[in-house]
């Protein structure tokens, strides 16, 4: 076994991309159907906070949306606007901050959708970071506007770590990643989660690891924040199978929960 280096996973994004690449025409076809369902489907102008590697940004961007979108990452956004470009599409996107985006100049407000949905949402460290998000991503969003947003409910009940494995391949480069995450603290709403990243790349092996923490919601939690940001009401909740025909409720009996929230301006 390799030694391990300590390096943040999404310095490497053709690593994390080439993992997280398998969901992402499940992603897209979801997204589009849901703004079909829940949306008046006016408009293709899409924008991604925390778009990473770039990955549904091309995949929309193939299916004819007009894509901005941004991450905190210096290079995920080089390695996005990298491939957009090689594909042959375009892409807006920068760097910058959930909570503080700003849109760069000449790029309106008055989006159709947004998205962003898994758990990245949980990085933001503070209840006021969270509000501030939401409540950016309402002002982005025209009137009746979609924003689809995902993450991981908190059993503050478990006294086990959990630990999930995913195997990836693309061409030469094969991945293995295992991520631990820890028992919450119901206290502080923090968990420490850890990933290792076992890469072979044209035969030659090394091992990389990721530290971190997340900040915990549970249903009830959630909720008092969604009610901070007003202009975004909840119109529909499922899951992570995407499955349109299975709405769930807002509530602790699954963990993945899929928010579909609506701009509807307050007078």
């Amino acid at each position: 076994m390799p030694p391990i280096k300590h390096r943040d996973w999404y310095d490497t994004p053709l690593y994390y991309d080439i993992i997280f690449d398998d969901g992402t025409q499940q992603e897209a076809d979801f997204l589009e159907a849901a703004f079909s369902k829940h949306g008046d489907g006016k408009g293709r102008r899409l924008l991604e906070p925390a778009c990473g590697s770039g990955r549904l940004a091309l995949e929309m961007a193939r299916r004819g949306w007009q894509v901005s979108g941004f991450d905190g990452n210096a290079n995920m956004i080089a390695f996005a606007k990298q491939r957009i470009h090689t594909a042959g599409y375009k892409a807006r996107l920068w760097e910058d901050w959930m909570q503080s985006f700003k849109l760069p100049k000449g790029d309106k407000s008055g989006f159709d959708m947004a998205h962003c949905l898994v758990s990245t949402f949980k990085y933001l460290p503070t209840e006021k970071h969270a509000a501030e998000c939401l409540q950016r991503m309402a002002a982005a969003l025209r009137p009746g506007g979609l924003f689809f947003l995902g993450l991981h409910l908190t059993d503050y009940d478990r006294e086990v770590p959990e630990h999930e494995r995913w195997v990836a391949c693309r061409g030469p480069v094969k991945v293995v990643c295992n991520t631990r995450t820890w028992p919450a603290d119901h206290r502080t709403r923090r968990e420490e989660l850890r990933t290792r990243l076992q890469i072979t790349d044209r035969g030659r092996q090394h091992l990389q690891e990721t530290r971190w923490q997340f900040r915990t919601y549970d249903a009830a939690q959630l909720k008092r924040l969604l009610r901070k940001a007003p202009e975004l009401e909840l119109i529909e909740c499922y899951d992570f199978t995407y499955d349109l025909n299975e709405p769930r409720v807002l509530d602790d009996r699954y963990a993945d929960v899929l928010l579909v929230l609506a701009n509807r301006p307050k007078s």
